[in-house]
């Protein structure tokens, strides 16, 4: 079967738990972002995005999405 039709037919805690590694990958993309803004070259360049923000909104909602998937898959 294709994508689209594993994707039609999961149940939500299958979609919670991908949603949350969508939100792991934003997340550790925001760390290495923060990573490079604190080793720039240039002092008096420090860029628009809140890197930390991002990283802790997207780490949480990570957590949450992993820990409600989890459960929903234990119980069937």
């Amino acid at each position: 079967m294709g994508l689209t039709t594993d994707l039609t037919f999961a149940s939500d805690a299958e979609i919670l738990g991908l949603w949350g590694i969508a939100f792991i990958a934003l997340a550790l993309m925001a760390l290495l972002g923060e990573r490079r803004r604190l080793r720039r070259n240039r002092i008096d360049q420090v860029g628009w995005v809140p890197w930390t923000g991002l990283f802790l909104v997207s780490g949480v909602m990570a957590a949450a999405f992993l820990t409600l998937s989890v459960k929903g898959l234990i119980t069937g």
